[in-house]
């Protein structure tokens, strides 16, 4: 597996080429879930192999959006498919990366560790300190993509969304989980107000 070409193919393919409307799913998402990913990974005690596909998949969970945002993780499975094998991951590789690429699919369901790992990456920021200015861009993404229409209906969606999302791997549990239930609670009094 050539892991560094097929990574810096589709990072460098997505500063070019995603649309720039995209405040939040762009190339600093992307490089934020890898690194996540490699944490909770090396936390976890995954193999160097493991590490490799589980970073893989972080490179790719959302290639899709090149071409759309419903349905983006398939678009990004089929964008793998294609890539890939041009870098020397066999079918089994591939078909593992995609099954950490569905896991991203909100609502999350993943069937394998390396899944969980990648589910809990993408959502990482729920229990960071920089849960409000990168929730932020995923505001004003969503405002222009006309998918809330202004702050309250904005923070109705988050409440929903982190009262509903649970993290997979004990890792995030134990780093993210309270920090996690303090910005829920933060955006409920923002409601509230």
């Amino acid at each position: 597996m050539q892991f560094k070409k097929a990574v810096n193919f589709i990072l460098d393919k997505l500063e070019k080429e995603l649309p720039k409307q995209l405040s939040y799913h762009n190339t600093d998402h992307i490089k934020d879930v890898y690194n996540a990913a490699k944490h909770i990974g090396q936390k976890e005690g995954i193999s160097p192999h493991e590490m490799k596909l589980l970073l893989t998949a972080a490179a790719y969970h959302d290639a899709g959006f090149l071409q759309q945002r419903e349905g983006h993780e398939e678009e990004s499975c089929r964008i793998a498919e294609k890539i890939l094998p041009a870098c020397g991951y066999g079918q089994a590789a591939i078909k593992k990366i995609q099954g950490m690429i569905r896991a991203t699919r909100i609502p999350q369901s993943p069937q394998t560790h390396l899944e969980e790992i990648l589910a809990d990456a993408d959502l990482d920021y729920l229990g960071r300190d920089d849960f409000f200015s990168t929730g932020n861009k995923l505001f004003n993404e969503f405002l222009t993509a006309n998918i809330v229409k202004d702050e309250d209906d904005w923070n109705r969606l988050q409440v929903r969304f982190m009262e509903n999302h649970h993290y997979f791997t004990q890792t995030s549990v134990n780093l993210r989980q309270a920090k996690k239930e303090q910005h829920l609670n933060q955006v409920k009094t923002k409601l509230n107000a």
